[in-house]
């Protein structure tokens, strides 16, 4: 898949130059043809003369400037084959060639384009502005405004602009953006906030405790960034046949020049030998397999993909979201002498049904799968950072935390398990305990196994954001033996940048704080819809969240890949054939304009089979 020659900042603006260029060589081929089969002699060159001197003209700049940095990718061949016709008179032929050239980084640019870049993304999901509090009057002051020590309030369902510590209010925020944790956490006076977490329903006065330029939120836009001017660079398959092909059809044309003494000869060679296959046929494979991966949930935002992601062998999986739920289950009631576990379940889910907090649906979730009947409270109230109380049938019942009552100064008996849970009381006696974890998927343990047995990865890593004992048991509830738990951004980013030292990756994630680590890989994967910034960071977005849309990538790329390689290879052995019978002069320069065309038809429509898949891609 050859890169566009023309470089510029803007990948859309450069393809609709490179569209341009092809339309006005298809026009100009067809005055050229009308006007002469008027009579009109050399009048009918003068469309293919402003085409050659315009837009043949800016292609040979551009693949001029590659060859200087020192590319000789497989366009390099089709600049040379114009700048001969040019000077030979050639003018159709060259004119061909151009519309070749030009239609083949079109429909590159075409398969995918990218709406704007993971840093901009980031950019806009921070707010600009921090309303502080100063004297008992709110000010929107701008974000590098505010110093540290200032107050700052954080109205309902904002995202908050510093790093520091409330001061005011109750409320939860959700972190996982930046933290990987999956549930909403509350916050009271005392709390910590971090600056990117969303805040819920309560407005919260804060305290900063770091500049803007200092915060948790700036350090990931900063690693974000550096991630982006580190970015693996990818040689694509064209290039990488085009440096063995186009000294090869040079040589020949040189040869055949030389051994007849016809200028000619080494025009037809060159046109014939123009690596078409590698211009449309290849682009062409790349469209009809975006095109399968769209239908099916997946947006492949940079065709490179297609190539990589079958030669990486080293699988870096975030926890959250990606191998689990990304929502907590419960997964162990203890109930106390004198309580059974289905009376504690059925009591707590009483409570919990009134309640938005995200254990709350776990709850009632295990209640309906056990079962059990849920009690209907009276008189319920729920303060944040304080729990869940009500009456039910007479009975006065709390939902609460470990550290809520260790500081009212009761005595709870040590956690066994690790994770959430919450503690219930009947009448201000201990009732039970509910353990929580964010569960598995159910095909999680399966798709590791698949990875090695059908898709060739030599190891699988667990980076996660979560507490060790969180990340170890979804470690070894999948499979995974090699874990990295607690992970920041920048540690994620490490992480991947070893691994790229050893070989090519592949990263699968889902939240904020992973997209440094999607655009630090050699192919980074988004899982879900969780986050513009994460999707904007990785090569491919996952809509669906399923991992069998996963598997389904893999073999869309492998086929893809395939296929694209066939009509390249195929193309060039028709190609090297009609070189031969340029070299011996049984070919003009037009007629090989047409007869490289006919292998352009035959290679094209091998690559379409790209966009028509078998009836199921994916096989574990």
């Amino acid at each position: 898949m050859p890169a566009s020659p023309i470089s510029s900042p803007d990948s859309a603006a450069a393809g609709r130059y490179q569209a341009s260029i092809a339309a006005a060589a298809a026009v100009a081929i067809a005055l050229h043809v009308t006007v002469r089969g008027w009579g009109g002699g050399e009048a009918a060159n003068a469309p293919l003369w402003l085409v050659l001197a315009t837009g043949g003209g800016a292609l040979i700049l551009g693949l001029l400037r590659k060859l200087v940095r020192g590319e000789f990718g497989a366009d390099l061949l089709a600049g040379i084959a114009i700048a001969t016709a040019a000077a030979l008179g050639e003018y159709l032929a060259g004119t061909i060639v151009v519309l070749m050239l030009a239609g083949g980084t079109t429909l590159e640019a075409y398969a995918v384009r990218r709406a704007s870049s993971a840093l901009d993304a980031l950019v806009r999901r921070m707010p600009a502005a921090a309303h502080r509090s100063r004297d008992g009057t709110l000010t929107d002051v701008p974000l590098a405004d505010v110093a540290v020590g200032d107050l700052v309030v954080v109205f309902p369902h904002e995202t908050c602009p510093v790093d520091g510590v409330v001061v005011d209010g109750h409320g939860t925020m959700d972190e996982s953006y930046l933290t990987g944790e999956p549930h909403r956490l509350a916050k009271a006076p005392g709390a910590e906030v971090l600056s990117g977490a969303v805040n819920g329903d309560a407005a919260l006065t804060v305290r900063a405790e770091r500049p803007a330029v200092d915060s948790r939120y700036a350090k990931i836009v900063r690693v974000m960034r550096e991630t982006e001017l580190r970015r693996p660079r990818l040689r694509r398959l064209g290039d990488r046949l085009g440096a063995l092909y186009t000294p090869f059809a040079v040589a020949v044309a040189l040869l055949a020049w030389a051994a007849s003494g016809d200028p000619a000869r080494f025009l037809s060679v060159l046109v014939i030998a123009t690596p078409c296959p590698l211009l449309i046929a290849i682009p062409v494979a790349v469209i009809g397999a975006v095109s399968v991966a769209a239908r099916r949930g997946i947006v492949i935002k940079d065709p490179a993909v297609l190539e990589a992601l079958d030669t990486c062998r080293t699988a870096v999986f975030d926890k959250t979201g990606t191998l689990t739920y990304g929502r907590p289950a419960l997964v162990e009631l203890t109930a106390s002498e004198g309580f059974r576990p289905a009376e504690v379940l059925g009591l707590t889910a009483g409570l919990e049904r009134y309640s938005r907090h995200p254990l709350a649906a776990a709850v009632l979730d295990a209640a309906r799968a056990a079962n059990v009947s849920v009690w209907t409270a009276a008189a319920v109230s729920e303060r944040p950072g304080e729990g869940l109380t009500g009456r039910i049938d007479g009975k006065h019942v709390r939902v609460t935390g470990r550290k809520q009552l260790a500081a009212e100064g009761k005595a709870l008996p040590p956690s066994a398990t690790a994770g959430l849970e919450c503690v219930v009381l009947v009448d201000g006696r201990l009732a039970g305990v509910l353990h929580f974890r964010d569960r598995p998927r159910d095909d999680s343990s399966r798709f590791i196994d698949h990875l090695g047995r059908r898709h060739g990865f030599r190891r699988v890593l667990l980076v996660s954001g979560d507490r060790e004992s969180e990340v170890r048991y979804l470690a070894e509830a999948v499979g995974i033996t090699e874990v990295y738990a607690g992970q920041s951004p920048e540690q994620k980013v490490a992480v991947v940048r070893a691994e790229n030292e050893v070989g090519r990756t592949l990263f699968v994630g889902d939240g904020v704080n992973d997209a440094p680590a999607l655009a630090a890989a050699t192919v980074g994967l988004a899982f879900g819809r969780n986050s513009d910034v994460t999707a904007e960071a990785a090569a491919a977005v996952i809509l669906d969240a399923s991992l069998r849309s996963v598997d389904e990538l893999f073999h869309i790329c492998r086929r893809a890949r395939r296929l694209a390689l066939q009509s390249a290879v195929g193309g060039i052995a028709l190609s090297v054939a009609g070189m031969a019978l340029a070299a011996g002069g049984w070919v003009t320069p037009v007629a090989g304009a047409v007869l490289q065309e006919v292998i352009d038809v035959l290679v094209v429509l091998n690559a379409l089979r790209a966009s028509f898949p078998p009836r199921t891609l994916t096989d574990y």
